[in-house]
């Protein structure tokens, strides 16, 4: 699978996040359970916010990350709530008609891997 980022905008500039780090650190952590709305970003440009407008063939291939998502996996919270993990596995929970989803949170975030750097300039190889 490419390397995935979590992005949040800062007033340094766009913050991004290598998932495997929080994923690493927060296996630990005390799962609690989430509603699903209680989950902004449910109803906020998430995936293409900052970006080209998904065309049809993007919408798909997210389709199927989220057909794939596990729900095994807790989502992961940052320390304000927002998912930095899991988004795949919220929609899925959604599509399934459940009314929330396993959760660990963050109570202090972990510090970015990239700070003003474009998403498309990140390196993606999993090497």
């Amino acid at each position: 699978m490419r390397k995935q980022y979590h992005f949040r905008n800062s007033p340094q500039g766009l913050l991004a996040r290598d998932v495997d780090r929080p994923v690493e650190r927060s296996g630990d952590f005390a799962r609690e359970t989430l509603k699903l709305t209680g989950i902004r970003e449910l109803d906020e440009p998430f995936w293409s916010n900052d970006g080209p407008q998904m065309t049809c063939r993007k919408v798909v291939e997210h389709v199927r990350l989220i057909h794939d998502a596990d729900l095994a996996f807790p989502v992961i919270l940052s320390s304000d709530g927002r998912v930095m993990d899991g988004m795949h596995r919220i929609c899925k929970a959604l599509l399934q008609g459940k009314d929330h989803v396993e959760a660990v949170r963050f109570y202090h975030d972990p510090q970015p891997d990239y700070i003003g750097v474009k998403p498309d300039d990140l390196p993606y190889s999993d090497d």
